[in-house]
């Protein structure tokens, strides 16, 4: 539905961007250039994490933005404060009747898999008003991106079975920050979400139990009010205390634990908590001792609970060797299970936290552990290891002719005209290479040879036979209006992990993927060293009259 919010923060303004845009857009204005057509694309240079791939993320944000965009008479009673005195009136005038209803953008899909120098998002229209959209966009493509692929490659180190758990709110970088981590990273692959808001805002699923605190905050069996359960078929109420405390005299001398070790405070924690939500108990069991207090805790609570035959849903583990500590639970479930012949303790689950990363998540496949699910914080909406995906965005063309920055450094420098990007797939369907081709040059063809110029490489000239050919981009917004219906977070999320799964694992590998080919035509090749040559020959317009 087009009509809807992709996203839960409050409307981006045409102000959040830089200063520096506006007064370029004056300039346009002043010199009679601003309605100039213009052609503007948005790629990133690197892959982030020193991977092989991104995830392209943030489009709904993009398209909601530009059919929102209009200037408030506060915001142009604004500019007139802050920019120069002698800026002509009129064009405040301009800025409050502004819009874009002439600007068109086609981009690739939300979720789709990208590679770095591929423009994945194009913005044509009047000069000055695609010029005044950079910052905005690139505000709101580029953590987006990032945090998507990140949970990308998290979902990757952990292997499909494990479910990912994002719980990164209070370390995000601000509200917004929390609520883009929380939209990304479920898109990029993980399956739940301790936010509620983004619960409620982009149907992502939410989970959550409770904190040490809530653990620490008893100290005795007097604090649990009430202190029965109706069995959960009905009947008279239980008294779960007496109930429990039988049990875990058992479950003492099963473990051959010390039952003056079991903390009181932590027992009556669990007790409150089951009593709580009988159906939803998975406490934290690492508050003081798992060994001697909180492992033992649990099981008697859980053996209570399913005589009364509702049904625990296992642990979360947030200290220590986790590897270690999930063998040894799953030991304990198991020998209960077996010794009270309670075949439920077999299907709990083991969640484990405490600043997981990629590297520790990986680690985890390399040992012996039992665990089932594993949330995850800091490293993931922070990104630690790559904290900004860089990308950029690059005027291509002016009243139809091409623009190109030649830089000092290489690296730096653009691909001039507006273009046309195909994905050449081999036989299997897997993509081969990108080539970047002019807008007005014939589309490749199935098993018609190409020659093309591979990007990075020094190896000249490259021939290749495409066996499947798909075109990147589409028209997603038109003369004002989005042209597409808006992708839900779960759409875009069975997307993403669709074009990941089309990827050859050696382009996903974590550490030293190999490289993906992205390639430009001949055409461009050949524009490209013309506008090199005139470069070179210099000016003599100082000398003309």
């Amino acid at each position: 539905n087009c009509t809807s919010r992709p996203s839960g923060n409050i409307r981006v303004s045409p102000l959040l961007t830089d200063l520096y845009q506006f007064t370029m857009a004056y300039a346009y204005w002043r010199a009679g250039r601003h309605n100039e057509p213009a052609v503007f694309e948005l790629f990133f240079r690197d892959n982030p994490f020193g991977g092989g791939f991104s995830l392209f993320a943030g489009l709904s944000d993009c398209l909601m933005f530009l059919r929102n965009f209009r200037f408030k008479k506060e915001d142009v009673e604004y500019l007139r404060s802050v920019l120069p005195s002698d800026t002509d009136p009129d064009f405040f005038t301009y800025l409050k009747e502004l819009d874009c209803s002439a600007v068109s953008v086609s981009a690739v899909s939300e979720g789709t898999v990208v590679f770095a120098r591929v423009p994945f998002l194009e913005v044509s229209g009047p000069l000055a008003i695609v010029q005044l959209l950079e910052t905005s966009l690139l505000c709101l493509v580029n953590y987006a991106s990032l945090v998507c692929t990140n949970a990308a490659r998290f979902r990757l180190a952990a292997g499909p079975k494990r479910r990912l758990l994002e719980m990164g709110l209070r370390r995000a970088q601000g509200p917004d920050g929390g609520l883009t981590a929380s939209r990304y990273t479920y898109i990029g692959g993980f399956d739940l979400t301790s936010n509620a808001l983004a619960g409620r805002l982009f149907g992502i699923p939410v989970t959550g139990t409770m904190a040490h605190s809530y653990v620490t905050s008893f100290s005795s069996l007097e604090e649990v009010w009430p202190q029965t359960l109706v069995p959960s078929r009905g009947g008279d109420p239980i008294d779960l205390i007496c109930l429990v405390k039988g049990w875990l005299g058992r479950v003492c001398q099963l473990l051959g634990t010390k039952p003056q070790r079991v903390r009181e405070g932590e027992l009556a924690a669990f007790l409150s908590y089951a009593i709580a939500y009988p159906q939803n108990f998975l406490p934290v069991i690492d508050s003081y001792s798992v060994s001697c207090s909180g492992l033992p805790c649990f099981c008697a609570v859980a053996l209570a609970l399913c005589q009364l035959h509702y049904q625990p849903l296992g642990i979360r583990l947030d200290s220590g060797d986790l590897c270690r500590q999930s063998v040894e639970v799953r030991r304990v479930f198991r020998e209960c299970s077996n010794h009270f012949t309670v075949p439920a303790f077999e299907s709990f689950i083991i969640v484990c936290t405490n600043s997981v990363s990629e590297q520790s998540l990986a680690e985890l496949n390399k040992r012996d552990n039992e665990i089932d699910a594993v949330g995850v914080g800091t490293h993931l909406v922070t990104c630690t290891s790559h904290p900004s995906l860089g990308c950029v965005y690059k005027l291509v063309e002016v009243r139809g002719c091409p623009r190109m920055k030649l830089s000092e450094d290489p690296e730096k420098s653009t691909l001039p005209g507006r273009k046309a990007i195909y994905r050449l797939l081999d036989t299997e369907g897997h993509p081969q290479m990108d080539l970047i081709c002019l807008s007005e040059e014939t589309a490749p063809k199935v098993g018609v040879s190409l020659n093309c110029y591979p990007l990075g490489l020094d190896k000249g000239v490259q021939s290749v036979t495409p066996a499947q050919v798909t075109s990147l981009r589409s028209d997603v917004f038109f003369h004002g209006e989005i042209a597409l219906p808006l992708s839900s977070a779960s759409d875009s999320r069975i997307y993403a992990q669709t074009s990941l799964q089309a990827l050859y694992p050696h382009h996903k590998k974590l550490q030293e993927p190999e490289n993906y080919t992205v390639a430009i035509s001949e055409k461009i090749h050949s524009l490209v060293s013309d506008i090199r040559k005139g470069n070179s020959k210099g000016s003599n317009f100082l000398l003309s009259n």
